[in-house]
């Protein structure tokens, strides 16, 4: 079976992306993403797939994946409950790691770890649990100290001599085969022309299936409307711009795909519980005291 796109959203004034989730939850189904991946396991019991590993899990859990290696965790929790939160995700581009190694030399002490994360990583429990206050410290942080976190956690997986390749040597991921998936090439779509006019029957149209086919399968790949989705991605790529630029708000709303200022206004107070001028205010002030706190 190919697995699913997910679409890593992150924001604007950030690098990288540190969140928790429950169980049953959208992303927990057999995946894919160009972001390496740290996941972290604090609740349930079940049966982990990473590449061609199928695996136990429990609490202390912790993995590292490479850019594009297919995964899943499946728990065992009895049908129509749920779990608040089950683990904590860190995920970053390869982009960034890339910068860091051509920047830093010191960042060479982590080029292994981050080789060998192309077949998936299982760590031993002590460095789980020293990863822990690491994980959730940066749920909270924001800034430089986001960043800092981040650097110590690699350090410490670098450092951990006992990790554990999961898929064999000879599972290959091929991402231009997993984007063969007929809803991956609509999210693939979706991304690359998020500013133009994106209707659902269009899109149906473009992978050959009916609307109502389209929509079932949309949202059983996503957890979520065609619509929802679309908005989410317009609002935080206009975080991105809000913060990164100077664009007119009528600009950033134009720029990334809604046709008037009032359904833009509306969407991102939904999404953001703030308008558009008081998030870039609210960033500009963040940036000016962490610039002001940093020592000459």
């Amino acid at each position: 079976m190919q697995p699913d796109l997910e679409i890593v959203e992150v924001r604007g004034d950030e690098s990288f992306t540190a969140w928790a989730h429950g169980y049953p939850y959208r992303t927990v189904r057999w995946h894919f993403h160009p972001e390496y991946e740290i996941q972290l396991i604090v609740e349930t019991r079940g049966v982990y797939f990473v590449g061609d590993h199928v695996g136990h899990f429990e609490p202390g859990n912790l993995v590292l994946m490479g850019p594009d290696l297919p995964h899943n965790w499946i728990s065992d929790v009895p049908a129509g409950q749920s779990v608040e939160r089950r683990g904590i995700v860190i995920q970053f581009p390869a982009g960034l790691a890339k910068n860091m190694a051509a920047t830093f030399p010191e960042f060479e002490r982590i080029a292994p770890l981050l080789a060998e994360s192309g077949s998936g990583l299982l760590f031993p429990a002590e460095t789980a649990a020293a990863a822990k206050p690491l994980m959730e410290s940066l749920l909270e942080a924001r800034g430089l100290r986001r960043v800092i976190l981040l650097l110590s956690l690699l350090e410490l997986l670098a450092d951990s001599q006992d990790r554990q390749r999961l898929a064999s040597p000879a599972f290959r991921p091929d991402p231009k085969a997993f984007m063969s998936h007929a809803i991956n090439n609509v999210l693939a779509h979706i991304a690359a022309n998020l500013g133009d006019d994106l209707r659902e029957p269009m899109l149906a149209e473009l992978v050959g299936q009916s609307p109502s086919a389209f929509s079932r399968a949309f949202r059983k790949h996503t957890g979520q409307s065609f619509v929802r989705y679309v908005n989410r991605l317009r609002i935080s790529r206009a975080c991105e711009l809000l913060t990164s630029s100077e664009k007119p708000v009528l600009d950033v709303c134009m720029d990334v795909g809604f046709n008037n200022v009032s359904n833009f206004n509306r969407q991102f107070l939904l999404h953001k519980r703030m308008p558009p001028t008081k998030f870039r205010n609210f960033h500009r002030m963040q940036a000016a005291a962490s610039r002001a706190a940093s020592p000459p």
